[in-house]
């Protein structure tokens, strides 16, 4: 996947995976500013500024309070990045046995600078992998990502089996509690209950009761 996304600033790419990011949760609705201050930790001034920048390197269309979608070639960029920081991840947990709450944060610094030469080795040497230890997908070399049909496990119906498909991996305290009660990628997972008024679902794993939050179970992708 050549895409030449080492003309860009680490900055600038971190913008453009957070904007493909936003959008593939939502749907491809253009993306807000505050939604990107908010994932990025900026004021929405440094956003405003960054989305002029983008919008002239023809990254980004920009239209003002509407928000912004990535053209074809930001897109490309942007995959690329996701890309070599899920190969980072899963080679992190693979080869060296770092836990899957660890290599969020390293791969976030390592994507930037890994050549194509590298991101082709480790990918050949985890024997061209699919998905990370989150269970996202990992972008093949041509961009291309496949469809997932999945559902948040907060959205379940209480008697329905499900399996994890991916979690959320934004929040390292998140990932060592999920973890500890079994709910990872693969897992088999039945519903129990779900209580609206009280923001809980109950799940059985391996045999033993779970309750969640509902926004925790909103981090959780599953499929039938």
């Amino acid at each position: 996947m050549a895409t030449g996304a080492r003309e860009y600033s680490p900055a600038i790419e971190d913008y453009l995976k957070a904007i493909h990011q936003i959008a593939e949760a939502t749907g491809g609705a253009p993306v807000q500013t505050q939604a990107l201050a908010d994932r990025l930790a900026v004021s929405t001034a440094s956003v405003t500024g960054m989305m002029k920048k983008l919008d002239q390197a023809g990254l980004v269309e920009h239209a003002p309070y509407r928000g912004v979608i990535l053209t074809r070639k930001g897109e490309a960029v942007a995959l690329e990045i996701l890309r070599h920081h899920r190969l980072l991840e899963l080679y992190l947990v693979e080869e060296l046995g770092m836990s899957w709450e660890e290599v969020h944060a390293e791969a976030d610094r390592l994507e930037h600078v890994i050549s194509e030469g590298l991101e082709e080795r480790i990918a050949a040497a985890l024997g061209d992998p699919h998905r990370d230890p989150h269970g996202d997908p990992i972008p093949a070399r041509d961009g291309t990502v496949p469809a997932d049909p999945s559902c948040r496990l907060a959205d379940a119906a209480p008697n329905a089996e499900v399996k994890i498909l991916r979690v959320s991996d934004r929040d390292s305290r998140l990932l060592r509690y999920l973890a500890e009660r079994g709910l990872v990628p693969g897992a088999a997972v039945r519903v129990a209950a779900v209580d609206e008024l009280a923001g809980t679902i109950t799940l059985v794993v391996g045999g033993a009761d779970c309750t969640l939050a509902l926004a925790t179970a909103g981090e959780i992708d599953v499929r039938a």
